[in-house]
């Protein structure tokens, strides 16, 4: 019973969805506030139905409701209760009622914290962001029902994908969704700022804090994922530039470069067509993520396996919201006239440049991922794009981003003098030399990948120090320590973020510069030796687990003889589903990590280890924890609470749009 009213409950958020696109547009184009009004308790009501639907699907996972083909194909009585919660989730039909779920929030949110709007351009957002759910609605309905019926209910399950079967996998979807709706509401901001024909300052005050908040969604899902691939999968990698991974990471950094665009349209009225097209090409990009991922045409271990008619279904859904919202933006371009003038050496022409690098790496990104499918598509040619292309396309732009970053961000608007700029950013450079000369002095192999990412990574983090103090003035060292406890916290968040990116891009010039394998069979009681540490395979032994069978490798590692740290590796094997897993052990620290695998039984004896011993592995993800928290710092700064409040005296009469 509890499943049917799910069913229906979506059935009505359909059409509750329906009404809030329509009534609220056509309310916007008459004037008539009646009409307009009709948005904001439509947005609310639509969210009660799709989480009330959502409870309900979650309901029978956890109760092992086996009629439910979903429940059935993807979870099990003996599986861990975290994971029939993740299970949810962890499928296709699943996902999607988590996405459309998403999308009603967040369309609800800006009913409800959105006060401050003017009334036509609210009526507007909420119908743009309705029309999207409208679409996922029917998709689900009509081509991926979670609540299909089995006539004959089996007594167990399949059991849910082993893969997904882990802490980092269950929380991981949700961030990554929140960061793809989230863009979603940066289009439908952009979407009625074009047909209303008006961008402007205050504009960018209201869209700017639903871009950072996707933004860090997308960084703490990025970097579970990244996490995750780290240690579940047992290569040892962080990235792999899988077209899943590069899903999520060409939003990021659309996202990004939207984040610092709408900086300029709020600072100056300038770059407003740049902004409202990166908005589309943000969301776009989530929808073309979305695609590659439930369409079947790729494989990867985290790409939902569907039949091809629903990937046709995603890309009509692209066509029309990317298609239409490109059209709109070509016929409303005199609308977006600049207002603001600026120098070629301004903080406006740094933000264009850092637009350029974050807009053009995304499609570099693109084009190594879709590649593969043209090539097939138009040539009959099977090729593969791997890590090595990537690298050699991608990092160039990120080294000019780095460096040019800290200048950038210390330049004053409108026009600036360079020399000027970059004096007080001489310490800052020396430190950074003289890091990178330590870090090319200590190293054994002579690369220059290390310290050049040291020498970056330094000058990101020392150029966003001095950065921050050049806004305390001038004067005693106790007035600035002072005024900069007082400093605005978007300030903060600034630094916070750019000292995140740094890290980040030291750890992996570190990390993929420095990191040490071996790959070897170990009898029981084998000592072998690996970049100065001593790893002794002491045991193997089985043990069952909830809904698995496990081999653990018991591994002690030593160091100029004293113990550093006890690991047990495991290989899962989960008899459900016949497939096995891997567990590494990783002794985490804060210049390298010890990372051990255990293997299978090898014919003539023995188990099949292998070794990592990876310098500054948690610098990637520190860095990225220090990037989200940037982001919160500056979304929780009291002037993104009153932007909107302050353009109250802006408001138009009775709601009439400005033609």
């Amino acid at each position: 019973m509890i499943t049917e009213l799910g069913h229906f409950a979506l059935i009505l958020a359909l059409g509750v969805a329906i009404v809030q696109m329509i009534v609220p547009l056509i309310g916007a184009w008459k004037g008539w506030a009646g009409w307009m009004a009709v948005a904001a308790p439509a947005a609310s009501l639509q969210f009660a139905f799709i989480a009330a639907s959502f409870a309900a699907l979650t309901w029978a996972f956890v109760t092992d409701d086996f009629s439910l083909h979903l429940v059935w194909a993807n979870s099990h009585t003996l599986q861990p209760m975290l994971y029939k919660f993740s299970g949810v989730w962890g499928n296709h039909e699943g996902s999607m009622l988590l996405w459309v779920l998403i999308v009603a929030l967040f369309g609800a949110m800006a009913a409800w914290f959105g006060g401050g709007l003017p009334p036509s351009l609210k009526a507007r957002v909420l119908s743009v962001q309705a029309a999207i759910g409208v679409a996922f609605l029917g998709f689900i309905i009509f081509t991926s029902n979670p609540f299909l019926r089995i006539a004959f209910p089996p007594f167990d399950g399949q059991d849910l994908n082993p893969l997904l079967q882990d802490p980092g996998l269950a929380f991981h979807p949700p961030f990554l969704y929140l960061g793809y709706v989230g863009l979603s509401m940066a289009f439908s901001f952009a979407v009625a700022a074009l047909i209303e024909g008006k961008v402007d300052a205050a504009w960018a005050r209201w869209v700017r804090p639903w871009t950072l908040a996707a933004w860090v969604f997308l960084t703490i899902g990025i970097g579970l994922g990244s996490w995750w691939a780290y240690y579940e999968l047992g290569w040892g990698g962080f990235w792999f530039w899988d077209p899943v991974e590069n899903a999520s990471f060409m939003p990021w950094l659309f996202a990004a470069a939207l984040l610092h665009s709408a900086i300029v349209v709020e600072k100056r009225e300038a770059l407003k067509s740049w902004t409202i097209l990166l908005a589309i090409l943000a969301f776009g990009f989530s929808l073309i993520g979305t695609f590659l991922v439930r369409s079947g045409i790729i494989t990867s271990v985290h790409a939902f396996a569907t039949d091809p008619t629903r990937g046709v279904y995603i890309l009509m859904i692209l066509a029309v919201f990317t298609g239409g919202a490109l059209t709109l933006f070509a016929a409303r371009a005199q609308a977006m006239e600049a207002k603001g003038v600026f120098g070629v050496v301004s903080r406006e022409s740094a933000l264009v440049l850092n637009n350029i690098l974050l807009a053009v790496s995304a499609f570099v990104v693109f084009i190594g991922t879709v590649w593969p499918l043209v090539a097939e598509m138009l040539f009959d040619r099977k090729l593969s794009v791997g890590a090595p292309f990537f690298e050699a396309a991608f990092t160039p732009f990120m080294v000019v981003l780095s460096v040019v970053l800290p200048i950038g961000a210390m330049l004053p608007w409108k026009r600036a003098r360079i020399g000027r700029v970059v004096k007080p950013l001489l310490p800052a450079l020396v430190l950074a030399v003289l890091v990178a000369l330590l870090a090319w002095t200590l190293q054994t192999s002579k690369t220059m990948l290390g310290p050049v990412g040291f020498l970056l990574g330094t000058w990101l983090v020392s150029g966003a120090l001095v950065d921050l103090l050049s806004r305390t003035g001038r004067g005693p060292l106790g007035g600035r320590v002072s005024r900069l406890r007082r400093l605005p916290r978007a300030d903060w968040g600034k630094f916070t973020a750019h000292t995140g990116f740094g890290v980040t891009v030291a750890g992996i010039a570190g990390l993929m510069a420095w990191q040490t394998e071996d790959i070897r069979v170990a009898q029981i009681g084998e000592t072998f030796e690996v970049s100065g540490y001593a790893v002794t395979l002491t045991d193997v032994t089985r043990e069952q687990g909830p809904n698995y069978v496990t081999t653990f490798g018991h591994m002690d590692v030593h160091k100029d003889g004293e113990l550093v740290a006890s690991l047990s590796p495991e290989k899962r094997v989960y008899p459900v589903q016949a497939m096995p897993t891997t567990e590494a052990a990783i002794a985490n620290g804060f210049w390298r990590d010890i990372y051990l695998v255990i293997g299978d039984p090898q014919t003539g004896g023995g188990w099949a280890v292998r070794t990592f011993i990876k310098p500054f592995a948690n610098w990637i993800w520190g860095g990225t924890i220090i990037m989200a928290l940037g982001g919160l710092l500056s979304l929780s700064d009291r002037r993104y609470r009153v932007a909107a409040g302050a353009a109250r005296a802006q408001l138009e009469p009775k709601g009439v749009p400005a033609e």
